[in-house]
């Protein structure tokens, strides 16, 4: 019955949303409203405790997701109005005209170096939103940045869900990573195969389309492996996105596309003065980040803001915004902006308009991760975890790395997935005779997958795209490549156990 139960929020959100078409704000708040009765009524929790748990998911929501979304749509809408992402859009059209190369570029690419530095959305609005200014189509355009945005979040955020699954374990951080990495090799060339093949599906493309995806694949591959062995958790994603951006821009070169008559080349001063906002971003993000562990220390003490919940099991939530994601992306934005010519008026109003056009996703994103926050602290992820493992025994490897789907499906977060269940799935290795490390690592691997359709990921992308209340065509545009995803993993970590 808890199993049952503890089900009910996650089939129901699914039903509003992919089967009855309701919008995320209507799902996810009739979802809360529904969780918030369950955890009172069939899992005993105070209305107190359950009360406060929501507001403590609701403070997540806000910061760091709602304010990194802001501030990501922001930092193309200044591009917008300095009228330097038309520049941008020349430069792919330079780089390829290629439907296939445009996409893998931008979404694997590109969007594998935001999400190797900032993470939390910025790789699905960014790319998705300037894939839309090349003429994509705002469907296709949040689709493949949702599947793109899979593999490179395992190594996220200059590595933090790999290096908190270590701290909660108390595992090797080296041996989990190039553990992850083996876990996802099929898939570095799988997932880059599925973004050129929506990009292009024409059987005369099919040969160029399995070149592209395996020349990235075994790049992005040996520059993971060999990142993660030599140096940790940190580079992974960084090094294997940067070697790709080289693999797909040198194999642009062999590509036959034809360049359109009105592109012209564009000057070395232009084309840093379009791209500073983004510049700007990478550069501050890196500085801030664990690489720089002297400065980050300092600037993660200072202006630092506690907020304290009146439930013991609730730590108290710190901010620490030097180094937020969001506050680095204005900072980026508000100068970068300034460089290219725009005033400070100009700019304050875009972040106002922008600010405006995402009441919906509000509403989304802080039921979404308010209801989760109550299942985890009611205990049902716990139950529908130990259902699981208790279900399938010695096949348990199999059905792993779908334990933190679920975990990310409901949290939003790969972090967040391997904070729920990555010592219970290290514990349930000792007693199936499976190495620890192995088991863990199935558990981020797993994560990332259902990255690809969590409510929280399509939030940003259906705001990216100006598609609010299409969430349920998305979901169920996704899902069965969410699906094969977790498949494969789960036949890696049950072969290779």
């Amino acid at each position: 019955m808890d199993i049952f139960l503890s089900l009910i929020p996650i089939a129901l959100l699914i039903v509003l949303m992919a089967v009855l078409k309701q919008p995320g704000d209507r799902s996810s708040l009739i979802t809360l409203v529904v969780t918030a009765l369950l955890a009172v009524l069939g899992f005993g929790m105070s209305v107190h405790d359950m009360t406060f748990s929501f507001l403590y998911g609701a403070t997540k929501a806000v910061s760091p997701i709602l304010i990194i979304i802001l501030m990501a749509i922001f930092s193309y809408n200044t591009l917008l109005l300095t009228g330097k992402m038309e520049v941008i859009k020349s430069q792919f059209s330079m780089i390829s005209t290629d439907r296939s190369v445009q996409v893998l570029l931008l979404t694997w690419g590109f969007g594998g170096i935001l999400e190797a530095m900032a993470g939390f959305g910025t790789a699905v609005a960014i790319p998705a939103a300037i894939l839309i200014s090349l003429g994509y189509k705002p469907v296709f355009s949040a689709v493949v940045c949702l599947i793109a945005n899979s593999v490179a979040t395992t190594f996220g955020a200059i590595g933090t869900p790999v290096i908190v699954l270590a701290n909660e374990t108390g595992l090797d951080v080296n041996t989990l990573s190039a553990n992850v990495v083996l876990q996802l090799a099929p898939l570095m060339f799988i997932i880059p195969f599925i973004i050129v093949y929506m990009a292009d599906s024409r059987r005369e493309a099919l040969l160029k389309n399995i070149v592209l995806s395996a020349v990235t694949g075994v790049v992005s591959l040996g520059g993971q492996y060999s990142a993660a062995v030599f140096m940790g958790a940190e580079s992974p994603a960084i090094i294997g996105s940067l070697l790709s951006i080289v693999a797909i821009v040198v194999m642009a070169k062999f590509v036959k596309s034809e360049r359109p008559a009105e592109a012209k080349p564009v000057k070395m001063g232009e084309l840093l003065n379009a791209w500073s906002v983004y510049l700007l971003i990478l550069a501050l993000v890196i500085v801030t980040s664990p690489l720089f562990p002297s400065i980050r220390e300092v600037l993660s003490s200072t202006l630092v803001t506690t907020i304290h919940f009146p439930v013991e099991s609730i730590k108290p939530y710190k901010i620490t915004w030097l180094t937020h994601a969001g506050l680095l992306l204005f900072v980026g934005t508000f100068v970068g902006g300034l460089i290219q010519g725009a005033s400070v008026s100009g700019i304050m109003k875009t972040l106002w308009n922008t600010a405006k056009t995402l009441r919906a996703t509000i509403v989304t994103v802080v039921c979404l991760v308010g209801f989760s926050t109550v299942m985890d602290y009611a205990g049902m992820i716990t139950v529908i975890a130990g259902g699981l493992a208790a279900a399938t025994g010695s096949l348990y490897p199999l059905f792993a790395p779908l334990v933190g789907g679920i975990g990310t499906f409901i949290t939003g977060s790969d972090t967040s997935a391997n904070i729920l269940f990555g010592k219970m799935q290290s514990t349930v290795a000792g007693h199936i005779n499976v190495s620890p490390d192995w088991l863990a690592a199935s558990n981020t691997v797993g994560a990332t997958g259902g990255k690809i359709i969590s409510p929280q990921s399509i939030a940003i992308a259906t705001s990216a795209c100006s598609l609010q209340g299409k969430e349920g065509e998305i979901l169920k545009k996704s899902l069965p490549w969410a699906v094969l995803y977790i498949v494969v993993a789960g036949i890696m970590v049950y072969v290779l156990v």
